[in-house]
């Protein structure tokens, strides 16, 4: 069995957040094995046979729909990538971890996309960005809730879905695992 991680977008039903302990319970259902919950925020540790993890995140975005029905985004990624996700990030420990993030794509961006993105935010807010495998590395250099560039902005230009996650708290899924 190999261990991921499930890193769910924001997850609300009507309103409320889904609560992690249903969550939990609905990965065991389809025995994704050691479910647990990390961080209160839509991450889900979870053990399964080895396959590409875009497999899993197809299996859980229907488990979403079937189960809550919800539309939730959602990248899986192991161990060993969290890590690298956490290692390459070139802006961690710069900024302060709260406002350095690592976007977890749905795919790997052509590097024309990226440069788009770059062009298309030219001097939108003072952010740094640097494109990683199957991730965007933002460095917001104030909270990222001040910054206009939006997960919207950004998936229409690299044409991906993303879900974001801080150094910290990937740090500490990691540590977890």
């Amino acid at each position: 069995m190999t261990r991921y991680c499930a890193f769910f977008e924001s997850l609300t039903v009507r309103g409320d957040r889904l609560s992690m302990a249903d969550l939990r319970y609905a990965f065991e259902r389809e025995e994704l094995e050691n479910a647990e919950t990390v961080i209160s925020s839509g991450n889900v540790l979870f053990e399964y046979e080895e396959r590409p993890s875009e497999g899993l995140e197809d299996l859980l975005a229907y488990l979403m729909r079937d189960r809550f029905d919800l539309k939730a985004f959602v990248a899986v990624r192991t161990r060993a990538e969290i890590r690298a996700a956490v290692e390459e990030n070139p802006f961690a420990g710069e900024s302060g971890d709260s406002f350095v993030h690592t976007l977890l794509l749905s795919g790997q961006p052509a590097q024309a996309q990226f440069e788009r993105l770059q062009a298309d935010h030219g001097t939108l807010g003072g952010e740094r960005l640097a494109l990683g495998t199957r991730c965007l590395f933002i460095d917001y250099a104030r909270p990222p809730a001040e910054s206009l560039l939006t997960m919207e902005f950004v998936g229409n230009r690299l044409g991906c879905r993303a879900t974001a996650r801080n150094v910290r708290s990937l740090a500490r899924i990691d540590a977890k695992m």
